[in-house]
């Protein structure tokens, strides 16, 4: 079955009068984690926007510092990865050039300190968009359309990206619930 995106929902039912919110009752967290996961499917399309609204506005102010430091955690990223797939050769070249891993090690973190706000203001503009998000799933009270949109997706009618990503992270059987 083809992915589809949902529709880009109204501001009117994303934020403003027709929208209810409250805060979410802490002690049951099996009812807070189901109405983030729902209004995640849901508003999908509306956090997307607003995510790539905040990476733009920050790009903008520090467009360098962005770059910089997408650049470094890529790097280090695929460092870790290449390394955790390597471990014997990385071991190997430790043991057998000491002199120049510890210049390797000591260069990367040169590079790292060295750009470290560019790497803050490229963790900042990924991890405020997400905490809005978040806490915008969090108090957001589901409606009936709500409900019925999830519903599909949850019994196989509609796939998302959304969903998608809920069912690799495995809180599919929560989704629609």
């Amino acid at each position: 079955m083809d992915v589809q995106p949902p529709p880009l929902r109204t501001l009117d039912d994303f934020v403003r009068s027709s929208a209810r919110f409250s805060f979410p009752d802490v002690r049951n967290l099996e009812r807070w984690n189901n109405r983030i996961i729902n209004n995640l499917l849901y508003y999908q399309t509306n956090y997307f926007v607003s995510f790539l609204g905040f990476l733009v506005l920050i790009g903008y102010f520090e467009p360098f510092q962005l770059c910089l430091g997408a650049t470094v955690v890529t790097l280090l990223f695929l460092g870790f990865v290449w390394a955790a797939e390597n471990k014997a050769t990385v071991r190997r070249f430790r043991r057998n050039h000491p002199s120049l891993s510890l210049v390797a090690i000591l260069g990367s973190s040169y590079l790292l300190l060295s750009v470290i706000g560019g790497v803050a203001v490229f963790l900042f503009g990924i991890a405020f968009p997400i905490l809005v998000i978040l806490i915008h799933a969090s108090t957001r009270m589901r409606n009936l359309k709500n409900k019925l949109e999830n519903k599909l997706e949850s019994i196989g009618l509609k796939r998302t990206p959304m969903g998608l990503v809920l069912e690799a992270l495995g809180l599919e059987q929560e989704a629609g619930s």
